[in-house]
C-alpha cells in the first residue's frame, strides 16, 4: 500500500463500543484505520478492544501505526475483552479521559455509536465553537447514520440557536477517504465574540475529583 503523508501526527476516534447491526459500520471501522495507515496517522481512541473501537484499533495497529487508547479504570473490565494493541493509558475518570484524547489528537472523527460517542463528538464541537480549539471535527456518516443528526443541528441553525459559522465546524463524508481529504483542507472560522476570548492551554486539563477545568 502506498504512504502519504498527512499534515496531521495522530487523530482521535470516537466509536462504539458495539459493533452495530450493519455490517457497513464495520466496513467503515476497518477501511478507516486502513486510511490513517495509508497517511501515516496515528491513533488515538477511547480503549477499548471491543465493537468498533476494537475494529479500528486493530486496522492501524495492524497497519504498523501508533494506537494510543484512553481509558477510565473504572471501565477497563467492561469495555476492554481480549488483548488489547498498542499503548493503553489508564486515567482516573471520563473527564480526564476526554480532555487527555483532546489534547493528544490533530483532528478528530465520529464513527457511528450511542450516547457516549455523541457526547464526547458534541463536546469537542462546543470547544471549537468557543475557540478552545481549532482542530477540525469529521462525521463520518456510514449509510446515513448521522442524518438525523445533521438535520436536528440544521433546524437548529433554522431556529437562530447555532451560528452558521458554528454549523461549518462539522464535516461530514460517507467515505473514510473523503473525510480525511476534507479534514486536510478546513479551515477554522471565529466569530468576533469567539475571536475575543483567550482560553488558556490548561483548559484541556481537568481536576478529576470534581471534571472542572483548572
Amino acid at each position: 500500500m502506498e504512504e502519504r503523508k498527512s499534515k496531521f501526527k495522530r487523530i482521535c476516534v470516537f466509536c462504539g463500543s458495539s459493533p452495530g447491526k450493519k455490517i457497513s459500520y464495520q466496513e467503515a471501522a476497518i477501511q478507516l484505520g486502513n486510511e490513517l495507515v495509508e497517511r501515516r496517522i496515528d491513533l488515538v481512541y477511547g480503549g477499548g478492544s471491543v465493537g468498533l473501537m476494537g475494529l479500528v484499533s486493530l486496522a492501524v495497529h495492524d497497519g504498523g501505526r501508533h494506537v494510543l487508547g484512553v481509558i477510565p479504570k473504572t471501565l477497563m473490565q467492561r469495555e476492554i475483552t481480549g488483548e488489547t494493541v498498542g499503548e493503553v493509558r489508564a486515567v482516573s475518570d471520563m473527564h480526564q479521559r476526554k480532555a487527555e484524547m483532546a489534547r493528544q489528537a490533530d483532528a478528530f472523527i465520529a464513527l457511528p455509536g450511542g450516547y457516549g460517542t455523541l457526547e464526547e463528538l458534541l463536546e469537542v464541537i462546543t470547544w471549537a465553537q468557543l475557540g478552545i480549539h481549532q482542530k477540525p471535527v469529521g462525521l463520518l456518516n456510514v449509510d446515513g447514520y448521522y442524518n438525523s443528526l445533521l438535520s436536528f443541528i440544521d433546524q437548529a441553525v433554522d431556529e437562530g440557536f447555532i451560528a452558521p459559522a458554528a454549523r461549518r465546524i462539522i464535516i461530514s463524508a460517507p467515505t473514510a477517504k473523503e473525510l480525511v481529504r476534507q479534514l486536510e483542507e478546513y479551515v477554522p472560522e471565529q466569530d468576533e465574540v469567539t475571536a475575543k476570548l483567550i482560553w488558556e492551554a490548561e483548559q484541556l486539563s481537568y481536576v478529576p475529583e470534581t471534571g472542572v477545568a483548572t
